[in-house]
């Protein structure tokens, strides 16, 4: 009997090998998350949430170990009436993302904003100066 499916479709293995190192990001995505881009320049890493809704004073955002933790949450609008809904899709209650850096940032020059529903990180890289290479004469001992 033949399968409908090529044997390589899925080849698990690649993706639960210990060399791949984006496996614990691919199942820490929820679907009630928001969700998070995060990118490098040259000079800096950006991490950019979609947070509609939510208020910027309730979100908070830190770094350590060279991670970078989102924490938010959005609390329920108390109802006068009883609603009868037919679709209910607005989430409320509160999320946490944490997601590990690239890179080492400069922690003292980081810069968050809040624009239209979406929070951007901005995080300067720690540039490290060039390492230096020195040559070491032998000298022949007799």
């Amino acid at each position: 009997m033949y399968s409908l499916i090529p044997r390589d479709f899925f080849d698990l293995d690649k993706i639960f090998n210990e060399e791949n190192p984006q496996l614990p990001e691919l199942f820490s995505i929820k679907l009630n998350e928001p969700a998070l881009d995060v990118y490098e320049t040259d000079k800096e890493v950006v991490a950019e949430l979609n947070a509609p809704g939510f208020d910027p004073d309730k979100i908070e955002a830190t770094i350590e170990d060279q991670c970078l933790r989102v924490r938010g949450t959005m609390e329920k609008e108390k109802e006068t009436k009883k609603r009868e809904y037919w679709r209910k899709e607005i989430r409320h209650g509160s999320f946490e993302r944490l997601v590990r850096l690239p890179c080492p940032v400069d922690e003292k020059k980081i810069k968050a904003s809040y624009k239209k529903g979406v929070l951007t990180i901005t995080m300067p890289k720690i540039i490290k100066p060039a390492e230096k290479t020195v040559k070491i004469k032998v000298e022949e001992k007799e």
